[in-house]
């Protein structure tokens, strides 16, 4: 478990599942996450018993503090312990949380774990190039624009640029995250 100001990161329960297919299915919140057919709770319980034997990947909930809300997830992908590299995902499932610095506060608490405990030395993501509210979040968090892929995914009939977005271990600023777990 990681705790920042406001939130907690915890391992996803079989709890949580009926949420995520609620988020899944929602049209506005998958709206920027890689194409996906209609979910349902077989569809969930089987990613989540293969997420749970994967050790590349480490999928947590996103809960509030307050009230124990479970709010979202966060993810490192692709853990390559060799390269020291992983991908970031994350995913603010409940819209009434949206822009409120949620989403910056569990990246900066997955970094700092993948940084310090984990050992990596960079963490990258890929973001639509129009998103521009998670694109000024990643800012935030201290990654950098690394390339763009040209019309990389096809979406609602037309090909859509992606951005590539990392950060390296040396890059992370320490005063940015003096209320973050080492």
């Amino acid at each position: 478990m990681l705790s920042g100001p406001r939130l907690i990161l915890r391992a996803i329960e079989r709890d949580d599942l009926p949420r995520y297919v609620q988020w899944m299915n929602d049209p506005e919140v998958k709206r920027h996450l890689l194409p996906l057919p209609p979910f349902n709770f077989d569809d969930e319980i089987e990613w989540y018993e293969s997420q749970r034997k994967d050790p590349s990947a480490l999928n947590l909930a996103v809960v509030l503090k307050a009230d124990n809300r479970h709010i979202g997830s966060v993810s490192l992908n692709h853990i390559d312990r060799q390269s020291q590299k992983a991908e970031l995902g994350i995913v603010i499932g409940e819209k009434a949380e949206w822009y409120k610095g949620y989403g910056t506060e569990a990246i900066r608490l997955m970094v700092a774990y993948g940084f310090f405990t984990l050992n990596l030395h960079r963490i990258y993501l890929i973001v639509d190039a129009d998103h521009t509210a998670a694109i000024r979040c990643y800012q935030r968090c201290g990654f950098k624009e690394e390339g763009r892929l040209r019309q990389n995914i096809y979406r609602q009939g037309r090909f859509e640029d992606q951005l590539v977005m990392g950060i390296l271990k040396p890059e992370y600023r320490e005063e940015m995250n003096t209320d973050y777990v080492r």
